[in-house]
């Protein structure tokens, strides 16, 4: 095993055992929580309980009519169902009444209505005259009985909020030590994960081999493309720092997709390196790496043209994008134990934040076919978030929208940045949005490296104006 691959091979159980460790404490927040939530139900249902019993203490003293008011509302709901629907059925009569011609229509639909509103006024008063009457078995209307039913329920009222004094702190302590115990629990777990990553980069550090600077991500190292007789990429050379949003442009056919598609595997380059800081800080040669395993390593990508799965909802969408990320293995998958359980509801609730934040919650259980080509590009980009990226690669995101939607698009790419903490490298076309929100910019033409610097000496640079806008013949 060579240098590189050695050090491909330990990277990849470093940063898996990195994955597990994240995983652990997502699942124990996710424990945690769901630990507290059990202690206020439990807390609400015996609150209910002991408040009910004061209701019916009280219902002993209560002033009869303002309990007939209070009950009236819930008594008459089914009445009014029903005086809704037959309103509902005189006006469809009417309109089709008058449509008809009838002129007399409104005025029995007038008649009509008076109708209803007197039986429902009567209704009302058989209503209450039923629950005064049953109340009368339970309101005392002597004054003694009503006087010492109100000096036994101030009795039971002090015990029963000294019973829920007592409720609520024994709830909190019991939360407070199970909370513990699954903190303790997870430390140790993390601990022994901890102890196997120190050993391993022992390893690396006993071997000499190349490691990126620690401000940088990605390092494109003398990167070759060529398909037959013709060269897509053409020793083109980069490093892309962390944290930044780094552009990557030229004119069309001028091989930025090549290099994207380089990057994550899906072409295996002819010739040059891909070196890729790993979550572990570990630099790790892409070459290396099989094409379904690149998104493990923290680099997620878009492609020009939408690929969200259009017949399954938005929130599945982005369930389906996160199943690289579950630690479940096919035995507990095949059971559904409950650590399965424990990851499928920690990933809806991700799903569920990341639609929020890209502003997508109203679509959530709408079927991706048929949304606007807009709300499609936001879901590819939602997708790219439940991975917990470190390099998010964007091919022209802003492909076929309009000035508002790019506008929205150059703020979302600030908020992903500025949340995620992750790196963003983009290709595009929209000058304005690359200018705009970009770092540093790459130009490239034909394959090769044309310029590279802030977007201010871009712009100045006299070859990738002639790339882009041609020169004048000399007459």
């Amino acid at each position: 095993m060579g240098l590189i691959s050695f050090q491909a091979f330990i990277s990849n159980r470093i940063n898996s055992l990195q994955e597990k460790i994240e995983s652990n404490n997502e699942l124990n927040a996710f424990s945690k929580k769901t630990v507290k939530e059990k202690g206020e139900l439990k807390y609400s249902r015996y609150e209910k309980n002991q408040n009910e019993r004061l209701y019916l203490l009280g219902l002993g003293f209560a002033n009869i009519d303002e309990e007939v008011n209070r009950r009236l509302p819930k008594q008459m709901l089914r009445f009014n169902i029903k005086d809704y629907w037959k309103r509902r059925e005189l006006i469809q009569k009417m309109r089709n009444e008058i449509s008809k011609g009838n002129d007399e229509a409104f005025a029995n639909y007038e008649k009509a209505i008076l109708t209803l509103n007197n039986i429902k006024k009567e209704q009302e008063k058989i209503v209450k005259e039923r629950i005064k009457t049953k109340l009368s078995k339970f309101i005392f209307t002597d004054e003694a009985k009503r006087q010492e039913r109100i000096n036994e329920y101030n009795l039971v009222k002090e015990e029963v909020e000294n019973n829920l004094r007592v409720a609520r702190q024994e709830i909190d302590v019991s939360i407070d030590k199970k909370c513990v115990g699954l903190d303790a629990k997870n430390q140790k777990r993390n601990e022994r994960l901890l102890a196997r990553i120190e050993k391993l980069r022992a390893k690396l550090d006993n071997n000499d081999s190349f490691v990126l600077d620690d401000d940088v991500l990605l390092k494109v190292d003398h990167l070759t493309m060529q398909f037959g007789g013709l060269k897509a990429v053409d020793d083109l050379s980069f490093e892309v720092k962390k944290g930044e949003i780094f552009g990557l442009i030229g004119p069309n056919g001028a091989g930025k997709t090549t290099v994207f598609n380089c990057i994550t595997q899906f072409y295996e380059p002819t010739k040059g390196k891909l070196y890729f800081s790993d979550r572990g800080g570990s630099t790790i040669l892409l070459n290396n790496i099989k094409v379904h395993n690149v998104i493990k390593k923290g680099i997620v990508r878009t492609f020009q043209n939408v690929e969200v799965i259009k017949e399954v909802s938005v929130l599945d969408n982005l369930l389906i994008a996160a199943h690289s990320q579950y630690r479940s293995n096919l035995f507990a998958q095949f059971l559904h134990l409950p650590i399965l359980k424990k990851e499928e509801l920690a990933t809806k609730e991700k799903a569920l934040e990341v639609l929020e934040f890209m502003g997508l919650s109203l679509y959530k259980d709408m079927l991706a076919w048929g949304l606007p080509y807009g709300v499609l590009k936001k879901i590819e980009i939602a997708r790219t978030l439940m991975n917990n990226p470190q390099l998010i690669i964007l091919d022209e995101p802003a492909a076929g929208l309009n000035d508002s939607e790019t506008a929205e698009l150059t703020e979302i790419i600030r908020k992903i940045q500025d949340k995620y903490k992750c790196t963003i490298l983009l290709v595009e076309h929209d000058m304005g949005l690359v200018m705009d929100i970009c770092d540093t910019v790459c130009a490239i033409s034909f394959g090769k490296m044309l310029a590279i610097g802030t977007t201010e000496e871009i712009q100045a640079n006299k070859e990738v104006q002639k790339a882009y806008l041609g020169s004048d013949d000399e007459e």
